[in-house]
């Protein structure tokens, strides 16, 4: 992160600022690798929050460098003309996750919108404040399909999915993650939408002790796995996927749609597409969503992976 990095993400978020979106959206995405030097760094605008991420730690004189520079831009014309509440800077790298407040004031909770939707953010206390912007298409997409379903929502976090399923009319959704505390701010988001939460479940369970009560709320018309690469003690993502994969029919109604995601820079498509084929035959492949432009990676396949397979009638020949 030499000089000449740091004056192009100054450039950047100045020029975003200017103009800054309505709604929560990636202003800089440094990980898609298309500024060297700047790889291991984000900015996110949450609508009054300026969220500045570093994914690695960075030499002490660049670290002085690039504070210095964001202290700046929190007195320029561009962060008065945003109106912005607060400008942080999280350090990702470390085990607290710990914010810096360089400008403004220190905010634990924060409200956002996507897509016309609210949701609670938590700012400075944990690695993920809530909301993955990067699925913001898989959102839409799950609203748009929702109407009618039933909806299993797996690795369901704070429920985002769930937010936009029953926001297009599904019958119910079903959440489960083991996370209790993301449940409940998934219940919160819920609550800032106005809506019927007798639509919805939220199970605080290990998936994999969990098939037996699933199976029972079932059978599904969708079905979202979004899952960790790497969740300690319980799930490894190219060893644990399979295990998932193989129980979708059971699961699925005939014609039933699953929302695959992988978001493992190492780990492309065909690792999806691969395994539910030989997982789960019946079901197949029909389209990869597109990510938000934002978003933008040299390698496409080292971004977001958000596949859509669906249930056949029989296996394939």
């Amino acid at each position: 992160m030499n000089t000449n990095a740091i004056d192009i993400l100054q450039q950047h978020t100045l020029a975003a600022l200017s103009s800054a979106p309505d709604e929560a959206r990636r202003l800089f995405h440094g990980r898609g690798r298309r500024w060297p030097g700047l790889e291991h760094v984000t900015v996110d605008w949450l609508q009054g929050v300026l969220l500045v991420s570093l994914f690695r730690q960075p030499e002490d004189d660049e670290l002085a460098a690039l504070t210095d520079m964001l202290k700046q831009l929190g007195e320029s014309p561009a962060w008065q003309h945003s109106a912005a509440r607060a400008l942080l800077l999280q350090h990702r790298y470390r085990l607290d996750s710990g914010v810096d407040v360089l400008a403004g004031e220190a905010l634990d909770e924060w409200l956002v919108s996507e897509n016309g939707l609210r949701f609670k953010l938590d700012l400075g206390k944990k690695q993920n404040n809530g909301l993955f912007l990067d699925m913001r298409y898989g959102r839409q997409w799950v609203q748009a399909q929702a109407h009618g379903k039933r909806v299993l929502n797996l690795f369901a976090y704070t429920c985002g999915f769930s937010v936009a399923a029953i926001a297009g009319g599904a019958e119910l959704v079903v959440n489960l993650d083991m996370a209790k505390a993301a449940l409940s701010r998934g219940r919160d988001n819920h609550r800032l939408n106005g809506h019927d939460l007798s639509r919805v479940s939220f199970l605080g369970h290990e998936l994999f002790k969990s098939w037996g009560k699933l199976k029972k709320c079932g059978p599904y018309e969708l079905i979202i796995i979004d899952p960790p690469s790497f969740q300690k003690g319980s799930f490894a993502l190219t060893k644990d996927y399979q295990k998932i994969l193989r129980r979708l029919p059971e699961l699925l109604t005939v014609d039933g749609m699953v929302l695959a995601c992988v978001n493992d820079p190492a780990i492309g498509p065909d690792f999806l597409i691969e395994e539910m084929a030989r997982e789960a035959p019946s079901l197949r492949f029909e389209q990869r969503l597109d990510n938000p432009p934002e978003f933008a990676d040299i390698d496409a396949d080292s971004g977001l992976k958000a596949l859509v397979f669906r249930q056949t009638t029989a296996d394939p020949e």
